[in-house]
């Protein structure tokens, strides 16, 4: 994990001192592009939530209201801006936007590394606009309605890659448009 942490904070920085801010997906799918079943993530593989973690630690978190409500709080050490439409829902300790666009301002002005965290119609908007994905890939395929769009990897370099075997087999890769 520390490496991983030293790598992003090193591209934060950079991206900082160029005056841009950068957008990245963060998500883990199945190798059938499943990333949910309702409200539920349908595996549970040892060691891919701390990677979330170490990856997202500082950072804007935004996601849609349905995965906020799965995770049931905000996540220590990270805004989370919660994306939507009703205008009326409130979240103690979280900002909410009423779409993508204010919810990127919003991370914008937080002035903190900015991650779209979830779920799928949120990653759907998101992916166009990304200029990184951290995509972590879980070897098995559940049964899911939520799922993660296609994403064409030749589009995209791969800055690093890691493998990981624990109870699951899954990759993380850190992707960068091209």
């Amino acid at each position: 994990g520390d490496d991983i942490t030293a790598w992003l904070s090193f591209t934060w920085y950079r991206d900082r001192r160029e005056n841009v801010m950068t957008i990245q997906l963060i998500a883990a799918r199945a190798s059938n592009n499943v990333i949910g079943a309702g409200a539920n993530i349908p595996w549970q593989a040892k060691g891919e939530q701390k990677l979330f973690r170490d990856i997202t630690m500082g950072a804007s978190l935004i996601m849609g209201r349905k995965t906020y409500q799965s995770i049931g709080k905000p996540l220590s050490g990270r805004v989370t801006i919660i994306v939507t439409r009703n205008p009326d829902y409130r979240a103690e300790g979280c900002l909410i936007a009423a779409n993508l666009d204010d919810a990127l301002k919003i991370a914008e002005a937080e002035n903190r590394p900015v991650f779209v965290a979830g779920g799928g119609d949120l990653y759907a908007q998101a992916l166009p606009l990304a200029d990184e994905v951290h995509l972590t890939t879980i070897e098995v395929e559940p049964i899911g309605d939520i799922l993660f769009p296609p994403i064409d990897l030749t589009n995209y370099e791969i800055l690093r890659e890691q493998h990981f075997e624990t109870n699951l087999k899954y990759t993380y890769q850190h992707l960068k448009k091209k």
